[in-house]
C-alpha cells in the first residue's frame, strides 16, 4: 500500500497532536480529582486558630476552617476589582484583621459589592473596630488570566482600589505583615456581604473525561479515514 507524501505527513503530525490532547484531558481530570478530595478532607478537619505560629503557606491549609481573634483594621481596607457575581461587575472587600497581642494580620474577605454607578462612587465597607472572634475558611486570593503592569499596586486613597492582591506589596502599605492567603468570612458571620464560597468546579472530571474521550474518537477516525485512503488510491 502506497500512499503520497503529503496525507502521510498531515496524518503523522495531526495524530500525535490528537493523541496528546486527550491524554492531557485525563491528566487534567485526575487532578480535579486529587483538588476535591483535598477540599473535602480539608473542610472536614478540626478549626484551626490562626496565630503568628502557624505554617505561613495557602498550599499546606488550603480550604481548612480558621478561626481568628482581634480587630478590623477599619481605616486600612482594599476593594479587590473586577470581580463578577451573576453577571455584574463589583469588587471584593479585604479588611485587614489585626491579631490579638500579635504585629500581624490577615486579609479577611468580607464578600462582594457591587460596582456604583461609576468608578468614584466607592461602597461603605465600614465596620467596627472591636475585638471579635472571626471564622471562615482559608483559600488563595483570586487570580487573574492576565496580569497586567502595575496591577498589584494599590491606591493611595481608602479604601484602596487593587486589581491584584500581592501581600508583600499591601504589607509594605500597611506597615505590618500579612499572611500569604485570605480568609473567607463564614456566610453566617456579621459584618459581611455577598459571599459564595462554594463555586462549583470551573470543570467537573467527568467533563475532561468527556473531552479526552472526544480526542481519542477524532484519532480513531482520522486513522480509519487515512486507511481508507489509502485502499482507495491503491485501488485507483
Amino acid at each position: 500500500m502506497k500512499y503520497q507524501r503529503t496525507p502521510l505527513i498531515a496524518y503523522l503530525c495531526l495524530l500525535p497532536i490528537l493523541l496528546s490532547l486527550g491524554v492531557w484531558q485525563l491528566n487534567r481530570a485526575e487532578e480535579k480529582r486529587v483538588l476535591i478530595s483535598l477540599k473535602e478532607q480539608q473542610q472536614s478537619t478540626e478549626t484551626l486558630v490562626l496565630s503568628a505560629t502557624l505554617l505561613d503557606t495557602a498550599e499546606a491549609l488550603l480550604y481548612k476552617p480558621i478561626q481568628a481573634i482581634g480587630h478590623y483594621d477599619t481605616n486600612h481596607q482594599y476593594l479587590l476589582d473586577n470581580q463578577v457575581s451573576n453577571g455584574r461587575a463589583g469588587y471584593f472587600v479585604l479588611t485587614p484583621f489585626l491579631l490579638k497581642n500579635e504585629n500581624k494580620a490577615v486579609l479577611v474577605n468580607r464578600g462582594w459589592l457591587p460596582l456604583g454607578k461609576s468608578r468614584a462612587d466607592l461602597p461603605d465597607v465600614s465596620v467596627a473596630t472591636k475585638e471579635i472572634t472571626i471564622t471562615g475558611r482559608i483559600n488563595r486570593f483570586p487570580s487573574v488570566g492576565l496580569k497586567l503592569a502595575g496591577a498589584e499596586l494599590p491606591t493611595d486613597s481608602w479604601p484602596a482600589l487593587v486589581q491584584v492582591v500581592d501581600t508583600q506589596v499591601l504589607t509594605k502599605q500597611l506597615g505590618y505583615p500579612l499572611w500569604s492567603f485570605q480568609i473567607e468570612l463564614d456566610k453566617e458571620a456579621a459584618n459581611g456581604f455577598k459571599r459564595e464560597w462554594q463555586e462549583p468546579t470551573s470543570m467537573t472530571p467527568e467533563k475532561h473525561i468527556a473531552y479526552a474521550v472526544q480526542w481519542f474518537l477524532l484519532a480513531l477516525t482520522l486513522t480509519v479515514l487515512f486507511i481508507k485512503y489509502g485502499f482507495k488510491k491503491q485501488h485507483d
